[in-house]
């Protein structure tokens, strides 16, 4: 019955049945479309192409056997720790040429992370590539203009190949848009910078931060890692980029929308354009985080190396997306799907990521050039001091306070005090 108002009496006109029935087929109907549950408006979803993909039990077990054949130059550990009852377990690959040097600190330290989200495959796919390039069953193309063995001398390089085992474990059991770990914490939120802050389009199911900084197993691994091991570079590798830019190349911040002050902040920026430019052919956004994607991460892992453990080189990739696909058509978002474009993305990022390291042996060798050996401790305190006086510190692990009010005085000093300490070493 149809219902309309009158001054203040109720009045009510009679509805045929066949109206009526029209009326709930209607709704019916709209139901049905709202919901998604008829044929015509399903979207089919694209599987997991396990003829390009590993699964997670073969792509550890390939990289086991790879460190196997070349123990003189790949080590692995894995690492395990456990939290309310949940369990997680960690495999990480260092590559050392000289295995007896690996602890030499004149050697230029860089930790890779890959697999922080569970369905960004093809992240953990490109560190099998790297370590197959590293124990030189794999190669780089022809065409690369770089001799790398005089880089590769002088590097450690930690790489964890899937962070995420858990996480894996569910969009392999079909799942195809977990992002998180094994109790739904996004492990890129658990980190204590700026923890736990919420923005208007939060969504608990993608950014879930965990029930305190660090409460993931995952994340304390990781912690414990850095803190060890000490690196100089740092590179979080990830897909999924839904702009219509679908690679990017960013550095802090990821809470801010902005960049660190200072020249460490500069260093950054122009290693990060230089690759862009001459190994990804200018396709990437390059810039913080935060001022980049239209949204601020809180809690992630690329700012705490930053911000708290003081990596002067911090750096998020992001190596594919697929910006037609549907929102729910996640397998195809965050992976390449046919062999063309997969192969593509590992031979253009491989490649990238030896450019990144000849890159941080250059500008080594540009701030300090007769940094060999003993010598490069020198370079390291006076980068430490020069870090410090552009950024007072109390500690490797302490809160920065920015001292940059007068930036043109201390450009100055910066120069007078590198040509000092440059006269000290002749």
């Amino acid at each position: 019955m149809g219902l309309f108002r009158r001054r203040r009496r109720l009045y009510l006109t009679p509805i045929s049945p066949l109206v009526l029935l029209c009326g709930v087929v209607l709704i019916v109907m709209c139901s049905l479309f709202v919901n998604g549950n008829t044929n015509a408006t399903q979207i089919p979803l694209t599987p997991i192409n396990h003829h390009l993909y590993h699964t997670r039990g073969a792509l550890l077990e390939e990289i086991e056997a790879l460190v196997h054949r070349h123990p003189s130059k790949l080590s692995m550990e894995t690492f395990s720790t456990q939290n309310k009852g949940y369990h997680a377990e960690m495999t990480v690959v260092t590559y050392c040429r000289n295995r007896k040097a690996c602890d030499d600190k004149s050697k230029l330290r860089i930790l890779l992370s890959f697999g922080q989200h569970g369905r960004e495959l093809i992240t953990t796919e490109l560190a099998l590539r790297i370590l197959s390039i590293l124990s030189e069953e794999e190669f780089l193309s022809s065409a690369y203009p770089l001799n790398l063995n005089n880089t590769l001398d002088r590097l450690v390089i930690k790489v964890i190949p899937m962070e995420n085992v858990n996480g894996r474990k569910l969009v392999e059991s079909g799942d195809l848009c977990e992002r998180r770990n094994g109790r739904g914490v996004d492990l890129n939120r658990n980190w204590s910078v700026d923890w736990g802050k919420k923005e208007k389009d939060y969504d608990p199911y993608e950014e879930n931060p965990g029930s305190g900084p660090f409460s993931e197993p995952e994340t304390q691994i990781m912690r414990k890692l850095c803190a060890s091991f000490e690196p100089h570079i740092w590179v979080n590798v990830h897909s999924g980029m839904e702009a219509s830019i679908t690679f990017a190349l960013f550095m802090p911040y990821d809470h801010k929308d902005m960049t660190p002050d200072g020249l460490p902040s500069q260093r950054m920026r122009l290693i990060l354009e230089k690759l862009n430019r001459f190994q990804l052919k200018d396709r990437c956004l390059v810039g913080s985080g935060g001022g980049s994607v239209g949204y601020l991460a809180h809690g992630t892992a690329t700012d705490y190396m930053y911000d708290i453990a003081r990596v002067p080189m911090s750096f998020t990739f992001e190596i594919y997306g697929d910006s037609t696909a549907s929102s729910k058509d996640c397998f195809k978002m965050f992976n390449p799907i046919d062999i063309t474009t997969f192969n593509r993305v590992l031979n253009d990022w491989s490649a990238a990521f030896f450019t990144l390291f000849s890159l941080g042996r250059v500008q080594m060798k540009e701030l300090h050039p007769n940094a060999t050996g003993s010598s490069f401790e020198k370079w390291v305190s006076i980068d430490d001091y020069l870090n410090g006086y552009l950024m007072e510190r109390k500690s490797r692990y302490g809160k920065k306070m920015e001292n940059l009010k007068e930036w043109p005085a201390n450009c100055f000093c910066y120069v007078l005090v590198k040509v000092f300490f440059a006269a000290l070493e002749i």
